[in-house]
């Protein structure tokens, strides 16, 4: 089973003017590009051909010999959530059970965007920024390079690329003015609230 590049949920001037059509192009069509193509390359021989994209990344994380093949399918995996977590639509409000949660474990949805915005800037070089549910509660986290929630056994429910090549076109190096604009202007929050109930769906059943 090959891994696929995903098409972009949206136009490739739909985020402008926080994300503009250049830097969708570069990032998408060839920097997630590669990351597919590499590791659909690194793969194989390894046994996990047929295993889902997720599983690879697991298995691939706790295994030094294929570190490569876990970098490449990580950021295969980081992008995509990445995408997903974008939106051209105006946000009409954070959801009811959602709201309530990042008010009980993060201080509301001020504070979390302030202290999303600081954990993004404290990731010394490239990474990532997330929102993530792990023992029935929110938490901010980063992560270097490309590890991520899924490999740590956590889940994630959004993230922002903090890579240069992420913002660079659009921001130069001022990466606080591209996470301001994640946190204020992007954030798909019908997004996060999916993936919070299937979470929470998922411990209730456990």
């Amino acid at each position: 089973m090959a891994f696929e590049l995903p098409e972009l949920p949206y136009a490739y001037d739909a985020l402008e003017p926080y994300m503009s059509r250049e830097t969708l192009e570069f990032h998408h069509d060839k920097h997630h590009k590669t990351y597919v193509e590499t590791a659909n390359k690194l793969i194989q021989g390894t046994g996990l051909e047929d295993r889902s994209l997720e599983d690879v990344v697991t298995a691939s994380y706790k295994n030094a010999d294929l570190k490569k093949l876990f970098n490449n399918t990580a950021q295969h995996w980081n992008h995509s959530a990445f995408w997903l977590s974008l939106t051209p639509s105006k946000s009409s409000g954070v959801p009811g059970a959602l709201e309530r949660q990042i008010q009980a474990d993060l201080g509301g949805i001020d504070k979390f965007k302030k202290d999303f915005v600081a954990e993004g800037l404290s990731q010394f070089g490239s990474g990532w920024v997330w929102l993530v549910f792990d023992g029935g509660k929110l938490s901010i986290a980063k992560t270097g390079n490309a590890e991520n929630p899924p490999a740590l056994g956590k889940t994630s429910l959004i993230t922002c690329d903090v890579w240069e090549h992420a913002y660079y076109i659009d921001y130069r190096n001022g990466r606080e003015k591209f996470l301001n604009a994640f946190v204020d202007h992007l954030i798909n929050w019908e997004y996060v609230a999916e993936n919070f109930e299937k979470a929470s769906s998922h411990r209730a059943a456990a």
